[in-house]
């Protein structure tokens, strides 16, 4: 299935999940999740399979249903996590998002970045509140490591739109990496650095080997060690404002 095909799937919002309450996913926010299927990147270590691949073996869920729950928990949460899959594959997206912001709700929304469109649109209207893009590698290992040919022209576009927020636009930001040694070596994050140079804030996950990934031989890979991740980290901080190691 193309991108193309991805943006016309239905006339209406594909949700596959939710989740009441989450303190882990919005950084300083109490929230809610709502994950979103389908996914144009295949890489490797996806814990989010069956999202991905918009698997029959979730259950689809009413729209309508999940607003309303959102609107009987909107005094017990700060906002609304959105997350994948990729959401901004589906062009229902801002139109979603503008109910969940009539009640009130920040919302956090992730995203690979391919869809700059999108994200443009989303911060134009004033519908997101903070957006955590993931940047995977640097630009020579992109496909090695998403499965895919990706358009770099399109993630660079997405990293230059968030590198140009200003505070009149009330957006926060963070760019994230998933460390893990099979896919990207030490000087491989230096490289990600000079690419995302200036950026406010970068965090790097330590790989976590679990069932269920895209690719069933990444399950039980060996991670960098913590201390290996905070020499990263160290090597990291003359590039940002903040940097955050997120590990076990």
């Amino acid at each position: 299935m193309n991108r193309a095909e991805y943006l016309a799937v239905k006339n209406k919002m594909l949700i596959k999940g939710f989740q009441a309450t989450s303190l882990a996913d919005y950084p300083g926010n109490i929230a809610a999740i709502v994950f979103l299927p389908l996914c144009n990147f295949r890489c490797h270590y996806c814990y989010n399979k069956l999202l991905v691949m918009n698997s029959p073996e979730l259950i689809e869920l009413d729209e309508q249903k999940i607003i309303e729950k959102l609107s009987q928990r909107k005094n017990l949460i700060d906002g609304v996590v959105i997350t994948g899959g990729e959401p901004t594959l589906q062009k229902e997206l801002p139109e979603f998002i503008a109910k969940i912001k009539k009640l009130g709700l920040k919302v956090k929304l992730d995203t690979n970045g391919t869809n700059p469109g999108m994200l443009q649109q989303l911060i134009s209207k004033g519908l997101v509140d903070f957006i955590a893009m993931d940047i995977k590698s640097p630009p020579e290992k992109y496909e090695q490591v998403t499965g895919v040919k990706p358009d770099l022209d399109a993630i660079a576009q997405s990293i230059r739109i968030l590198l140009s927020l200003k505070p009149e636009n009330k957006v926060d930001y963070e760019f994230r990496t998933t460390a893990l040694p099979d896919l990207l070596e030490k000087k491989d994050f230096v490289e990600i650095g000079k690419f995302l140079k200036g950026a406010k804030k970068y965090c790097i996950q330590q790989f976590r080997s679990m069932p269920g990934m895209i690719d069933d031989a990444y399950e039980n890979k060996k991670t960098f060690s913590l201390d290996e991740l905070k020499q990263i980290k160290k090597e990291f901080e003359p590039f940002f404002e903040i940097v955050e190691l997120r590990a076990d």
